[in-house]
């Protein structure tokens, strides 16, 4: 399976390329998300033929049982992680990762409110040059630099808040915040207005479509 970097750049995966022993499976995650969420189809990362999950519903939500089952598989993959963790800080942190799931496990949100595709594709990526020899990931704690395809992104919440992609593409695109300081990062804020919800922009875009019938 091809990694984000090979993705971005056109790069056949070898067994050279693969070697990253310890990271979060994106492509079981995202192929997953394609099945219950409709703006995923558009994903950079889609399977080979994202046509076959599109729902012809935009106002769908995914089914509380679909949703459970994508965040267990989350939770999953970080508890997996937390097992053979290199250090009790790292096993710590992926371990609060997984609390955070269980309430979304148990009691699956009506819509899933991660950030779009889009939101991870235009994140920072970090310049293979400014990475130190000892910089690490904090989910699946490998040296960037031990990845000769490294994708190393930096979160817009902290300047210091660097991450694999293909770790935390997953939690960004279930949870939408930032693994270690919880903030929201390019959610979609829904706006409860006469009983209905709305968009940030929906308004804005009916009363240009107003003005332009009278114009």
């Amino acid at each position: 399976m091809a990694t984000q970097y090979e993705v971005e750049h056109n790069i056949k995966p070898t067994a050279s390329t693969s070697n990253r022993r310890r990271q979060v499976d994106m492509s079981t995650f995202t192929a997953h998300l394609h099945t219950i969420i409709p703006e995923s189809s558009s994903s950079t990362t889609s399977t080979s033929h994202p046509e076959q999950h599109h729902h012809n519903n935009p106002h769908a939500v995914p089914n509380p049982t679909d949703t459970a089952a994508l965040f267990r598989l989350l939770q999953d993959q970080m508890g997996t992680l937390a097992t053979t963790a290199p250090t009790e800080t790292n096993r710590a942190f992926l371990e609060s990762l997984v609390e955070a799931l269980e309430l979304d496990v148990a009691h699956p949100p009506r819509e899933i409110e991660g950030v779009p595709q889009e939101f991870l594709d235009g994140l920072d990526r970090v310049p293979r040059k400014t990475l130190k020899g000892d910089d690490t990931c904090p989910i699946c704690a490998e040296q960037y630099l031990d990845d000769p395809y490294c994708l190393v992104v930096e979160l817009p919440c902290h300047g210091s808040h660097r991450f694999d992609l293909e770790c935390v593409g997953p939690w960004l695109r279930g949870k939408g915040t930032c693994p270690l300081c919880r903030k929201e990062l390019g959610k979609r804020k829904v706006v409860v207005e006469g009983g209905e919800k709305k968009k940030d922009g929906e308004e804005e875009e009916e009363e240009d479509d107003m003005d332009g019938l009278y114009a």
